[in-house]
This record gives structure tokens, sequence and C-alpha cells, in this order.
């Protein structure tokens, strides 16, 4: 028994379920109709047929309640043990290239991490409580395919937000974690442009080889001492599996 195939079971009670309890409020509307009307015949009708629903009604019910087939120690034993290689098969059936490593699973630009004894995933630094295999490919397929912002687009962006928080202190190297706060400073812009988002977008920018502005200026992109692990970092998985970090970012004007 899989997670995708105990979830599909669940569904399928539930969506027997309802349609009964759809019936048993058909049901009460007749009865409802007669007695305001007051039918003799159609109210003994209904209500003949109300506690014929009634049954099927409380069996749907408890069916779609018993349809989930894990117990809670076995649904955090799956995730420990066999949730990673579902994910990894309908991965494949969707053809997204994935790959298991020390920080998770790897969908570029994504990073899925288990967490069994919460019974949740996380994406990159979202925790995600819904966790059917399907639903969790399906989100990393989306995350995969947001279009990134062009590289000279980036850049200029980047550079504007740099000159904001280093106001006279032009050219000094700052965090790119305080640029991303800029970025996203309005409401629900950091829902739009996410974490992931802006990394995989520094990411391109890197490897695009573009550095200078519009305006002439240079950027470069150093790395803090030490920086796998430290606070502040970005952490980026390259299709080949190459995990990149970014920590700063330095602007400096090009002597004419």
């Amino acid at each position: 028994m899989t997670f995708e195939s105990g979830f599909a079971d669940a569904e399928r009670a539930a969506v027997a379920a309802g349609k009964v309890i759809g019936l048993l409020a058909g049901a009460m509307k007749q009865l409802h109709r007669a007695t305001s009307d007051g039918d003799i015949y159609k109210m003994r009708k209904s209500s003949d047929r109300l506690v014929t629903i009634l049954e099927s009604t409380r069996q749907e019910v408890l069916n779609a309640r018993s349809a989930w087939p894990f117990s809670p120690e076995g649904e955090e034993q799956y995730l420990r043990d066999s949730y990673a290689a579902e994910v990894i098969e309908h991965a494949r059936s969707e053809s997204l290239q994935i790959q298991q490593r020390d920080e998770g699973l790897v969908v570029f630009p994504s990073i899925l991490r288990i967490l069994p004894s919460e019974r949740a995933v996380r994406i990159n630094r979202k925790k995600v409580p819904a966790i059917r295999p399907s639903a969790i490919v399906k989100k990393l397929k989306a995350a995969q395919s947001r279009k990134p912002k062009s590289p000279e687009l980036f850049l200029e962006v980047l550079h504007r937000a740099y000159r904001l928080l280093v106001g006279n202190e032009y050219g000094k190297t700052i965090t790119l974690a305080s640029v991303y706060d800029a970025l996203t400073m309005l409401p629900g812009s950091a829902a739009t442009f996410d974490q992931t988002d802006f990394v995989r977008d520094l990411f391109l920018l890197d490897r695009s080889g573009v550095t200078r502005t519009k305006s002439g200026a240079v950027c470069s992109l150093p790395a803090s001492t030490g920086t796998k692990g430290a606070r502040n970092t970005f952490s980026f998985i390259a299709p080949d599996g190459e995990t990149v970090t970014y920590y700063g970012i330095r602007f400096s004007e090009v002597p004419e």
C-alpha cells in the first residue's frame, strides 16, 4: 500500500459520502415541503425514504472514516522509509529530473525535505502539510515552470535595491538576504516572488555572465567565510546537481 493509493481510496470514500449526504439533504427538503403543505401521504413517503438514506449515509460516513489505511505509527514509518521513493517515481512519470541527496529530494530549483513526525514536507523553506505524492509533484513542477526574470532586468532590479540599502557607502558588500527583504517589503510580494524564485534568478544571472548594468556598474557576488551553512545564505541546486551558495552582493563603478 502506498500513500498515493491510500489517498485515492480515502478520496473515493469521501466522494461517495458526499453524494449520499446530498441525497439526505434532498430527502429532508421533501419532508419539509410535505409538512409545510400538510400532505400526509408525501410526509410518510419522505419519512420512509429519509430513514433508508440515513442508514446509507451512516455507512458511507463510516467507510470514509476508515478508508485511510495507515495508522499514526504507520504514517510516520512510511514517511521515513518509503515516501521518498514514491515521490521519485511520480516525479519521473512526469518527466521531472529528480535526485536524492543529503539535502533531500532535489528538483530544480526546489529542495524537498520530509518531516515524518510532523506529517509534512518542506519545499525549500516552506512547510507543506498536503503530502499526497501526486500533489507534491505538481507543486515541484509548477515551481520549475515559473518564468524567471531576464538576467539583464534582474541585474537592474538588484542594482536599484542595492543603491537604496547602501546609501553613501556605495561599493561595500551587503547580504543578499537584506536585498531580498527590500524587494519583498510590500504585502503579498513574497508570495509571488519567494526565496526560491530569488535564488533561481541569482543563479541564472550568475551563470549568464551578465555583470554590467546599463549605467556601467559592475556586479559581483562575494561569498562569506565558511559560506555553506552560514546565516543569511541562499543555496541552490543546479540542474546538474551542483549545490551553489550565495551570500553577498557588491556593485562597483568602473573608472572611465
